[in-house]
Formats: structure tokens, C-alpha cells, sequence
């Protein structure tokens, strides 16, 4: 599986998104934007909210709260106008190392991925390679039919931001 999104603002950096193994998807990006900023974008809750969502989903995010350090949570919450319940995800930071690396738990399910967001500066440019491991095969198959779909216009609404 390999994805390009459409002529985005970053058209020159597409975004690659690969299944890797039976539970692992890779997904990966160049931003032209230094390495600071773009960990900023992704660390900085005020900043993470305003690209995190991608726009075709519907969805709104209601609740952004990122205690962004080794052992703190993280909770998401998002409501859709087509359900009266609004969908919570959260987790845990097990690794924060500044401009290098996020790693987090994703526990609304026994079936979440633990995330590993990798930060490298090449030039005036920063590479991003998101890493989802899944405990099974079918767990990353639901995935990528919901919400791994989003991730090439996520990272393209990231593009936007560090841009603007």
C-alpha cells in the first residue's frame, strides 16, 4: 500500500504510507520547515489542534489536553454531527526526547497502536516518519480503513500551517 496525496501545498514532498509488516504502517513526509518548528507542530497543543484533524472527516475536536513529557497522558476528544456521543482517544508518553522523537500509547481499546513520531533535519527541510505498531494483524487492517486513511491530509493540513 502506497499513497500520494494530490497536489498539495507541499506537492514536492509527498507523503508515503506503506504497510510494513502484519502490524506495523509507516508513514512518512518531508516539511519545508526547520526541525523545531515542525516538532513544535506536533508537541504544542495549541499548534497540534489546529492540523491534527483532517478537514473531510466531519469531525470537531472539543477537547485537546497533551501533558507532552515522558509519563504524562494525553486525551482527545472529538465530536461528529452524526453521533450523539462524542469518541475520547488517549494514552501515554513514553518517550519524549525534544526535536527528536514522540512515542506514545494510544489505550481507548486493546487494540491501539503504540505511535513512534521520528524528527530528522535534512537541510532546510525536517523528516517526519510516523510508525504505528498494532498487536495484530487485524487491528492494523481497521486502521486502515478508518483513521490511517486521514493521514496523508493531515500531514498536507501540517503543511499549511507551517507555511502560514
Amino acid at each position: 500500500m502506497q499513497r500520494e496525496p494530490e497536489n498539495s501545498a507541499g506537492a514536492g514532498n509527498p507523503t508515503a504510507v506503506a504497510r510494513q509488516s502484519d502490524c506495523e504502517l509507516v508513514v512518512t513526509r518531508s516539511f519545508n520547515a526547520p526541525l523545531h518548528l515542525v516538532f513544535d507542530a506536533w508537541s504544542k497543543p495549541e499548534l497540534f489542534q489546529r492540523w491534527w484533524v483532517p478537514a473531510s472527516a466531519g469531525l470537531r475536536l472539543v477537547s485537546c489536553e497533551m501533558d507532552i513529557r515522558t509519563g504524562g497522558r494525553y486525551r482527545l476528544v472529538f465530536q461528529h454531527p452524526m453521533f450523539d456521543q462524542p469518541m475520547a482517544f488517549f494514552g501515554r508518553y513514553v518517550e519524549v526526547t525534544p526535536n527528536l522523537r514522540l512515542v506514545w500509547t494510544n489505550e481507548e481499546s486493546d487494540q491501539g497502536a503504540v505511535t513512534t513520531v521520528s524528527f530528522e533535519a535534512d537541510g532546510e527541510q525536517t523528516r517526519v516518519t510516523l510508525l504505528e505498531r498494532y498487536p495484530s494483524k487485524e487491528a492494523l487492517d481497521q486502521a486502515l480503513a478508518g483513521s490511517a486513511e486521514a493521514l496523508p491530509e493531515q500531514f498536507k493540513q501540517l503543511d499549511a500551517l507551517l507555511a502560514g
